[in-house]
C-alpha cells in the first residue's frame, strides 16, 4: 500500500526528475524539511508516505502574524479606553443631530475618532516606554515587552492619525477635524509629558476626555453651541474622581513608574478624597441644567440627580474612611455614571420639532396672557369712566327695568340712565 500510493507531491518530483536516486542525494535533507513522514520500497528508495502541503503552511503564518499584529495594535492603541472616547463622541453627534440622525456621518465620526485615540494612544505609549517598564501594570505592554519596535509604533500612530483626521475633513467637517487634531496634540505633547512633571496633569486630562462629545456635535450641527457643552462638562468634571480614585489605589506603582500624581505626596489620602467629592457635587446641577436649556426632558433631570446622588455617596464614604476598598467602590461607581449618564441623555434627549412645539405653547400662553390683561384694562377703565360718570349727574332713580335686567343675568351689565 506504501509503495504503491504516492501523493501529488511525491508525483511532482518524480515527473521532474524520473532518477530514483534523486531521492537518496543530499538534496533529500531540503525536502525532510517539509514533507514527512518517508517509507522505504523494496528497491531501496524512499517514497513519501504524506506530505503537508506548503501552501497551508504560509496560510498559517499569516493568520498567525495576523493574530500578532492585531494584538498588539489593540493593547498599543489602549482599545477599551478608544472604544469609550467613540462612545462619548457617538453620543455628542446624537445630541447635536436634529430631527433625524445621520447615521452615515455618525459611522465616520465614530470611525475618524476611533483612528485618532488610537494614534494618540500609541505615541502616549512611545514616549513612556521607560516608565511603562517600570510599573507591574504597563511593563507587558508592547513596547516594553520588545514585541514592536519603535519606528513600527511611530509608523502605526502617525499613518492612523492622519486617516482619522482625513476622514473627519471629508465626511464630517473641519471643526470637527481640528478638535481632533488639537486633542491628539494636546493628549500626546502636553499631558504625557506632564505626567511627570505635575499632579496639573489630572486636569489637562480631563480636559482631553472632554473634547471627543464636543468633537461628535460639532460634527453633526457644524458649531460648538452652550447646549453642546453638557456631555463635555460632565466628562471633565466625572474624569476628576475616577482618576483621582484610580490614583490612590495605584500609586505606589505610579511612583515607580516616576508619575507626578496628586496622591503621591498625599499619604493620607485626604487631598485626593476632598477634590474626588468637590467634582463629584459638581455634577449634581447638570441634570437640571439639560432640562432647562431645552435639552432633555424632565426625567432626566430626576434620573442624573439619583445618580450623581450615587457617586457623590460613594466619594463621601472615601472621604470618611480612605482605604481601598473605599476607593475602589468609587472607582467602581465612576464606571457605572457615564454610560448610564450617556444613556439617559440619548433617551431623554428632546429633538427640534419637541422645542417648536414647547416654544409655541409658550408663546401661546403669553399671548393669552396679554390679552387677558389688556381686557382686564378695558374693563376697570369702563368702570372708572362709568363712576365719573355718576359722580358729575349725582345718583338717578333706576328704572324697574334696571334691577331686572342685573338680577336675572348678572353677567349683563345694568343700563345706565342719566338725568337730563
Amino acid at each position: 500500500m506504501w509503495r504503491n500510493s504516492q501523493s501529488l507531491y511525491s508525483k511532482l518530483v518524480f515527473s521532474r526528475n524520473p532518477n530514483p536516486t534523486f531521492l537518496a542525494s543530499s538534496s533529500i535533507s531540503s525536502i525532510d524539511a517539509i514533507v514527512r513522514p518517508f517509507s522505504i520500497a523494496s528497491d531501496g528508495t524512499r517514497t513519501v508516505g504524506s506530505t503537508i502541503n506548503t501552501t497551508s503552511f504560509s496560510a498559517r503564518d499569516a493568520v498567525d502574524l495576523a493574530r500578532h499584529y492585531g494584538r498588539c495594535y489593540c493593547e498599543l492603541s489602549k482599545a477599551r479606553l478608544s472604544m469609550l472616547v467613540v462612545a462619548t463622541s457617538g453620543t455628542g453627534f446624537v445630541l447635536g443631530s436634529g430631527n433625524v440622525i445621520d447615521f452615515g456621518g455618525l459611522f465616520w465620526t465614530c470611525a475618524g475618532t476611533m483612528m485618532v485615540a488610537a494614534s494618540a494612544n500609541s505615541l502616549n505609549q512611545v514616549f513612556e516606554i521607560n516608565n511603562d517598564a517600570k510599573m507591574k501594570r504597563t511593563m507587558r505592554r508592547p513596547l516594553p515587552s520588545g514585541r514592536l519596535s519603535i519606528p513600527h509604533a511611530l509608523t502605526w500612530a502617525s499613518s492612523v492619525g492622519v486617516a482619522g483626521t482625513a476622514i473627519l475633513a471629508c465626511k464630517a467637517n473641519m471643526l470637527a477635524a481640528g478638535l481632533a487634531a488639537s486633542n491628539l496634540l494636546l493628549y500626546a505633547f502636553v499631558y504625557t509629558p506632564l505626567k511627570q512633571i505635575h499632579p496639573v496633569n489630572t486636569w489637562v486630562g480631563a480636559v482631553v476626555g472632554a473634547i471627543p462629545p464636543l468633537l461628535g456635535w460639532a460634527a453633526a450641527a457644524g458649531q460648538v453651541s452652550l447646549n453642546g457643552m453638557i456631555l463635555p462638562a460632565a466628562l471633565y468634571f466625572w474624569q476628576i474622581p475616577h482618576f483621582m480614585a484610580l490614583a490612590y489605589l495605584c500609586r505606589d506603582d505610579y511612583a515607580a513608574g516616576g508619575y507626578r500624581m496628586l496622591s503621591f505626596a498625599d499619604a493620607s489620602g485626604r487631598r485626593t478624597a476632598v477634590v474626588a467629592l468637590r467634582n463629584s457635587l459638581y455634577l449634581i446641577p447638570l441634570g437640571f441644567i439639560a432640562y432647562d436649556w431645552g435639552v432633555t426632558s424632565g426625567w432626566f433631570c430626576l434620573e442624573s440627580s439619583l445618580l450623581t446622588l450615587a457617586i457623590s455617596a460613594a466619594a463621601f464614604a472615601f472621604h470618611r474612611d480612605r482605604t481601598k476598598q473605599k476607593a475602589r467602590r468609587m472607582f467602581h461607581a465612576s464606571l457605572l455614571y457615564l454610560p448610564v449618564f450617556m444613556s439617559g441623555l440619548i433617551v431623554h434627549r428632546v429633538t427640534d420639532n419637541q422645542q417648536g412645539l414647547v416654544q409655541d405653547n409658550s408663546e401661546k400662553t403669553v399671548e393669552l396672557s396679554s390679552s387677558s390683561g389688556t381686557l382686564e384694562q378695558e374693563n376697570e377703565n369702563v368702570k372708572s369712566q362709568n363712576k365719573a360718570r355718576w359722580a358729575a349727574a349725582g345718583s338717578p332713580a333706576k328704572s324697574p327695568v334696571a334691577y331686572a335686567s342685573v338680577a336675572p343675568f348678572p353677567f349683563l351689565p345694568a343700563p345706565i340712565y342719566l338725568a337730563d
